[in-house]
């Protein structure tokens, strides 16, 4: 199988060209609604407060200079009326925001995790986890974000430059179109440091998602590194990515803070026109103190909201490299999917038939060599071989996890391709060598297998499995919970549940891979138990490892470098004398030698047969 140790994802180094941006905002199209009240709140406090400048324009110009109590009084009423319509506004858009930020979380989410389960295992074999979780949690979280607060941002910018142009034109139209043209100046710079900023924060996601692969891998194999003594290299390698990381974050924090002063230059460059040009008029009557007040508020209005999103403009870039990687993953395309007119075939309870099959994930490394083979319904296959010899390719072609590169694979003399994946794969049931069971109950992980099924047939089913009497000694019995992939079961006790899963689907296609290689004699009788039960109603494939599972089995395949070497039963195979034969009477001496018994007597061994 292949690894995903050379994994390198896309990169992401074209200009910044909108499409992105625009891809994100899609994302709130469903909930138009909200946007529409959202936009209509912002625009309303944002007229308020543009009015808030003139009416204290007013104050100044009508109460304060001429000293008019009444005129103050009157005036500071409207003022206290316009302020709590302001503050309901405020409220309704900070409200609306946080809620369009939950539901388009919400929404990315779900598309990505539904999008997960319809990628095909070859996405999974050379895509780090570490890659897919960043991608769900951080990445999902920074892109709603910016459709939330981004967007409140840039809509507040917007509305507010609108209304100040306005009412700066409005008090002295003069002064208004010496000052306006400096906005123009702000927004190239502003493009300018973005494409130098996201060059940046592109480089630091893509070593983060490294990071947080490496964190995974260390810590789901710290016996491996602490029994290999990897700790201080593990460290080395870790302290590499996080240099790179800082150097890449050094520089967009660097580019981010030189932002900031720029446009407080240009600022102060606007104000001083203000001061200047406004004194000038004033001395001539052309415009009021009040007037000078005001044009001052209406820029700092227009050059404030710029400075929020200089100041914000890092977590926006972020979140657009995020996104971009998210995309990313919704764009990849499932390789193997339903043909056109692909139907459920109803059942694959059929003769199997390989034909001349070739397969090989890397191109220059072949797998299975012009693989034949037919199964008749109900006869189980068990197959050996050494490591790499195309054991698990078999039945994962069998479930259509992948497809054959060349030749074909029929059931009941159809090419399996004109069969749904659905159709294929709900009607096989599997027990792996290191099971995997769901955070939950027993129950619930058992009737995995057959969701409709009910308390009875579950018990019924863990009986059938073996499972039953040790579920039956726990305080909780099928009730009690079994840990994050199984933690608070043992590994027999895993296989056993995960058989019960297998027995209750009542699978065409039963597919059993080394299940009873790391669990005792015991615990393998138990497994076998329910094997037989399997075997009964279904055509089996077995990849063994204990011989008691290769004896029963109706034909033997020994496979080396993707070719069958040697096929038959088990005593037909140890009459040939061949491959299997030596490997039989190396592995039965290899076992009765660990079941040796110190005080002189040998046990009763059961040899196992390696693959």
């Amino acid at each position: 199988m292949p690894d995903n140790s050379y994994f390198d994802e896309e990169e992401f180094d074209s200009k910044f060209d909108g499409r992105t941006l625009v891809r994100i905002f899609g994302l709130v199209r469903p909930h138009w609604k909200w946007v529409a009240g959202f936009l209509l709140a912002v625009a309303t406090v944002s007229i308020l407060e543009s009015y808030f400048t003139l009416l204290t324009k007013r104050i100044i110009d009508e109460a304060i200079m001429p000293a008019d109590p009444e005129a103050l009084k009157g005036l500071l009423a409207t003022y206290i009326g316009i302020a709590s319509v302001f503050a309901c506004g405020v409220f309704s858009f900070i409200y609306l925001a946080g809620i369009l930020g939950h539901r388009v979380q919400y929404d990315l989410r779900k598309k990505l995790f539904d999008h997960l389960q319809e990628l095909s295992f070859s996405y999974f074999d050379r895509t780090p986890v570490g890659w897919i979780m960043s991608r769900l949690t951080s990445d999902t979280e920074r892109i709603a974000e910016l459709v939330t607060w981004g967007l409140l941002d840039t809509t507040w910018a917007v509305m507010n430059i609108s209304t100040g142009v306005f009412f700066m034109l409005l008090i002295n139209w003069r002064l208004a179109i010496i000052v306006v043209p400096l906005i123009p100046v702000l927004v190239v710079l502003s493009a300018w440091f973005k494409q130098k900023i996201i060059v940046q924060f592109r480089l630091a996601r893509k070593i983060n998602s490294k990071i947080t692969g490496s964190y995974n891998e260390n810590i789901t194999g710290v016996r491996v590194v602490k029994a290999l003594r990897r700790e201080k290299k593990n460290l080395e390698e870790f302290g590499e990515l996080t240099e790179d990381m800082y150097q890449a974050s050094f520089r967009a924090a660097y580019l981010s803070a030189l932002f900031l002063p720029t446009v407080q230059f240009v600022s102060a460059i606007a104000l001083g026109i203000i001061v200047l040009r406004g004194g000038q008029f004033a001395q001539t009557g052309m415009m009021t103190i009040g007037g000078i007040q005001a044009f001052i508020s209406y820029v700092t209005f227009m050059l404030w909201p710029i400075q929020d999103i200089a100041r914000v403009y890092a977590s926006m870039q972020q979140a657009i490299a995020s996104a971009e990687r998210t995309f990313s993953l919704v764009d990849t395309e499932a390789e193997i999917v339903d043909r056109p007119n692909a139907y459920d075939p109803g059942s694959i309870a059929a003769e199997i038939e390989f034909d001349q099959v070739e397969f090989y994930y890397e191109a220059d490394k072949p797998v299975l060599r012009d693989f034949s083979l037919r199964v008749r319904q109900g006869e189980t296959i068990a197959i050996v071989g050494p490591t790499g010899a195309g054991k698990s390719t078999i039945v994962n072609l069998i479930c259509r996890f992948y497809e054959p590169r060349h030749g074909a694979i029929r059931i009941g003399g159809h090419d399996y391709t004109e069969f749904t994946l659905r159709g294929i794969q709900s009607r096989i049931g599997m027990v792996l060598q290191t099971p995997h069971l769901f955070s939950g109950t027993i129950r619930e992980n058992i009737r995995y297998g057959r969701l409709e099924a009910t308390d009875e047939e579950i018990i019924e089913a863990a009986k059938l499995a073996g499972a039953h009497d040790f579920i039956a000694t726990l305080e909780e019995g099928y009730e009690a919970q079994v840990g994050e992939g199984g933690t608070l079961l043992s590994v027999g006790q895993k296989q056993l549940v995960s058989l019960a899963r297998a027995v209750l689907a009542q699978p065409d296609i039963f597919i059993m891979d080394e299940a009873t290689s790391s669990v005792d004699t015991l615990t393998e009788a138990l497994i076998q138990q329910g094997m037989d039960t399997l075997m009964k109603r279904s055509t089996s494939f077995v990849i063994a490892h204990r011989l008691s599972t290769i004896k029963r089995a109706d034909r033997i395949l020994v496979l080396n470098d993707g070719r069958i070497e040697e096929m038959g039963s088990h005593h037909e195979l140890l009459h040939q004398r061949g491959h299997y034969y030596r490997l039989y009477t190396k592995q039965f001496r290899d076992e009765l030698e660990k079941q040796y018994d110190p005080y002189g007597s040998s046990l009763e061994a059961e040899p196992a047969l390696g693959n």
